[in-house]
């Protein structure tokens, strides 16, 4: 049975405090390839339980299959780099899907939809320099910078935020999405264009993997998430050398990684 929950060593801090290091749980998440009559469909960022259930359900969500009487058999297959679920589908359905195979990337709820092979996602990242370091005080009043940007979300509260603080925690840009990594994506965009990039990123989402790699593939040093960080957002972090919070409220946080960026 694939574990769906580990155990990390982590720093908490409040009131800008850092305290001794213990242990934490975190959320597995993983490349989970839903694999078709031998050929790869699609790669989905996933908690790695009820893939059964899973993989019916994005078969008939997504037309595939019109019953689940046109799946002839589902084995699950796990590895170190992920899950494979191969479904033995009817000829008919094959053949079907076959013809409008389509690029699924640009989905809210997935971070590497349109990915056909697990070794796509386990690709190496840039290791990070130390040029960036940030007095936690100074981000005690961050949170609200999140509000600020969100003027879709303020009416439907519907909308993932991201902005770019600098060294100091003062307000450099931010923009909203529906979807985490979009928001995120509009924001890189934008920083892209500027002469200066340094600060730091703060995302009102978790910290899962494609916001990780995003950032880092982007020269973030430091990444602030309001939410929990995932297993393999954390194993990246500390392979490319960022810094990752999670759960930041402003005067309290969890260190994943890159502790030697922040100070009291």
């Amino acid at each position: 049975m694939v574990e769906v929950v580990k155990t990390v060593t982590v720093n908490k801090f409040n009131d800008a405090s850092i305290a001794s290091s213990k242990a934490d749980m975190i959320a597995i998440e993983m490349p989970v390839a839903l694999v078709y009559n031998g050929i790869s469909h699609v790669v989905m960022m996933a908690t790695p339980k009820d893939l059964v259930h899973f993989a019916i359900g994005f078969s008939l969500t997504e037309g595939i299959i019109q019953s689940p009487n046109e799946i002839y058999g589902i084995e699950i297959q796990t590895s170190v780099k992920g899950v494979e679920v191969h479904i033995e589908l009817s000829s008919r359905r094959f053949m079907g899907l076959k013809e409008k195979r389509r690029n699924l990337t640009g989905r809210t709820g997935c971070g590497i939809c349109g990915t056909e092979q697990i070794d796509e996602v386990c690709k190496l990242l840039p290791q990070l320099p130390l040029l960036s370091q940030i007095s936690l005080a100074n981000f005690t009043g961050s949170l609200k910078y999140l509000k600020q940007v969100q003027i879709v979300g303020e009416q439907t509260g519907c909308t993932h935020a991201a902005v770019w603080l600098d060294l100091n925690g003062e307000f450099i840009a931010g923009f909203e999405d529906i979807g985490r990594h979009v928001a995120l994506d509009k924001l890189l965009g934008y920083r892209a264009k500027q002469t200066n990039q340094q600060g730091i990123i703060l995302v009102s989402s978790r910290a899962s993997y494609e916001m990780v790699q995003k950032a880092a593939n982007s020269g973030i040093e430091i990444l602030l998430a309001v939410s929990a960080a995932t297993s393999m957002a954390v194993e990246m972090a500390l392979q490319c050398n960022l810094t990752l919070v999670g759960f930041f409220r402003g005067e309290k946080g969890v260190i994943y990684s890159g502790k030697e960026r922040l100070n009291n």
